[in-house]
């Protein structure tokens, strides 16, 4: 489950000069089964840096495809796949299934980690009395962050890419995130923190850490109604530190290709 795996599909680049800004956009997928459509969208973006949650690998419902590898060999870029859970009703002992997160880039990703967060909700461990089908979701492994960075021209960004406990209370969130928080303060080059926090971080807690919101504040929805007694929801964030500035943050409320929006911005180095 430590193991990241990499794929390299960006045509090289000679740049004399360190690159003045990057777009991004951070985006739930929900494991890529509109692929068609999230390969569209993506495409049109012109992104140098793609950060993507819920990828699949090898399920079924996703036709036994790497995900990841798919969207980065229609778009030209390198990806690091890092594995969050085995799914265990996707899947099998001969073959087995994956979750987790994706990082893409034009340019080089180096260096690259998983993050398996300390605490864990146990929602999601399987149980001798379920049955082994789709409703009751089984997995092995843990949420994670996936570290890497992105070598762009004598320029590195290191990028956190998230997906924090979306069951059990509120302080295996802020755990998660602590967690996280710690691990960049160490970082020398500027950071960017992204994904899908499964709450609303407008509140404090990226406060004292140096990290700024990259979408500015208020932030609108990231997540449409789900049915009647489900309210939109403000989940997915991204936030940076050191000398760069975020601007034109977006999120695409127009995209249907998943049960969560995209958000995009351009990250600008001092």
């Amino acid at each position: 489950m430590q193991d990241i795996l990499t794929g390299n599909f960006a045509a090289h680049r000679w740049t004399l000069f360190p690159v003045p800004a990057m777009r991004v956009v951070n985006w739930n997928i929900e494991r890529g089964l509109r692929l068609p459509e999230i390969i569209d969208f993506l495409g049109s973006q012109n992104a140098d840096l793609l950060i993507l949650q819920e990828v699949d690998l090898n399920a079924r419902r996703t036709r036994r495809l790497n995900i990841a590898e798919e969207i980065a060999c229609r778009l030209g870029m390198n990806y690091v796949f890092g594995r969050e859970f085995e799914e265990l009703t996707q899947g099998s002992r001969t073959s087995p299934a994956y979750h987790g997160q994706a990082t893409l880039s034009r340019w080089r990703l180096v260096n690259p980690r998983v993050i398996r967060f300390r605490r864990q909700s146990n929602f999601w461990r399987p149980r001798w009395f379920l049955p082994r089908t789709e409703p009751f979701q089984e997995r092995l492994g843990g949420r994670i962050a996936l570290v890497a960075e992105v070598e762009g021209a004598r320029r590195n960004l290191t990028v956190y890419n998230l997906h924090l406990e979306s069951r059990g209370n509120h302080d295996i969130r802020l755990a998660q995130m602590e967690e996280v928080l710690e691990d960049a303060a160490r970082q020398q080059s500027p950071t960017l923190v992204a994904g899908d926090l499964n709450f609303d971080a407008s509140t404090s807690c990226t406060q004292g850490s140096g990290f700024r919101s990259a979408l500015g504040l208020p932030s609108p929805h990231t997540t449409p109604a789900r049915g009647l007694f489900q309210r939109q929801r403000t989940i997915d964030w991204a936030f940076v530190s050191g000398p760069v500035e975020a601007t034109l943050g977006h999120v695409h409320t127009d995209v249907r290709a998943s049960d969560h929006y995209p958000i995009s911005f351009t990250i600008r180095f001092s």
